[in-house]
């Protein structure tokens, strides 16, 4: 690492930790999963990325009300440690795992067939798995691997899986994205790798503008239908993701962590709009980790790009013209 990067690097872990300590201090705390009485006893819920972080405090929530919870894990190995902590603490046997490479959109369309095979109904849809720090690098299906895994995986597996939502509504989607999505630009060529993405972490941030648009154009494209679509910054949290970075960055967070939301803390705001009798008719909108609704950045809000970035995902990830909406 030169210098120049190094600088840079430091530069941006001290940003990333002011912000954390203010947002910290000034967390509001209003709403709480466990004062919200929501049941969903015979609902059924998909949460992806559900072995570890976040995603396994959402869906352990979920399991807690009673849900058919599916956790949609990468590895079957940790998803079969989680799904047994989240069975002995809930009690709910209703805890199911099921193999999905987000990154792959093989993957995806096998585990969307499963769902629909299996599953009568699904009135959740958790988008949460995600990952940061990755070099630049394109999978086998040639799409970039970051981008596939935070943006493209989701996107397909939420249109594959909409006529089970709609058939189920009242039904909501949840996006979760990140205030990082404020440094995010969109291009589509980066997708495919046609450009390459040359500055630190961007493909991460470009990715969570990605998430906001993607929610933006789904709940136009649903009015009507009864399911809902909203996006999250769920804070700055203490979870796995930096794993990836360099042992300096990992260090740095690592020390910097005590001021961080913890995991459980960061679930709030994915947990609020996946369950809470406020977020019910809400469509469409972007909510900041204290569970209030906030407006993302311009770019977030732009409609052309959102219609211009769904036409593309539409090509790359090989979805037919209208055939889930």
């Amino acid at each position: 690492m030169d210098l120049s990067c190094l600088c840079s690097h430091l530069g941006w872990a001290l940003c990333v930790l002011v912000l954390a300590l203010l947002l910290r201090t000034r967390r509001k705390g209003s709403w709480h999963p466990r004062l919200s009485p929501t049941d969903l006893t015979g609902k059924t819920a998909i949460v992806t990325g559900a072995n570890s972080g976040i995603g396994k405090y959402v869906a352990l929530d979920l399991a807690r009300r009673n849900a058919r919870t599916i956790l949609a894990c990468r590895s079957r190995e940790r998803g079969q440690t989680a799904l047994e902590e989240i069975q002995r603490a809930t009690g709910n046997p209703q805890v199911l795992l099921r193999v999905l490479d987000i990154s792959s959109m093989a993957s995806v369309r096998h585990f969307a067939q499963q769902i629909r095979q299996e599953e009568k109904r699904l009135d959740i849809l958790v988008n949460n798995a995600g990952v940061s720090g990755l070099p630049f690098s394109i999978t086998s299906e040639g799409l970039e691997q970051t981008l596939a895994t935070n943006y493209l995986g989701a996107f397909l597996l939420t249109n594959l899986l909409l006529d089970i939502m709609k058939e189920s509504a009242p039904a909501r989607i949840v996006n979760v994205s990140s205030f990082t999505h404020h440094q995010g630009t969109v291009n589509v060529k980066h997708l495919s790798g046609q450009e390459k993405i040359k500055t630190f972490n961007e493909s991460y941030k470009n990715s969570k503008l990605m998430n906001i648009l993607f929610t933006q154009e789904l709940a136009r494209r649903l009015q009507g239908t009864g399911v809902t679509a909203n996006s999250l910054n769920p804070g700055i949290v203490k979870t796995g993701i930096m794993r990836h970075f360099n042992w300096l960055l990992r260090l740095l967070f690592g020390i910097a962590g005590i001021f961080f939301m913890s995991a459980e803390e960061g679930a709030v705001s994915t947990i609020y709009c996946a369950v809470s009798e406020e977020a019910a008719d809400i469509t469409g909108k972007y909510f900041d980790s204290d569970c209030v609704l906030v407006l993302p950045s311009a770019a977030a809000r732009d409609p052309g790009l959102a219609r211009k970035l769904w036409e593309e995902s539409e090509r790359l990830t090989g979805l037919a013209e209208g055939s889930s909406m």
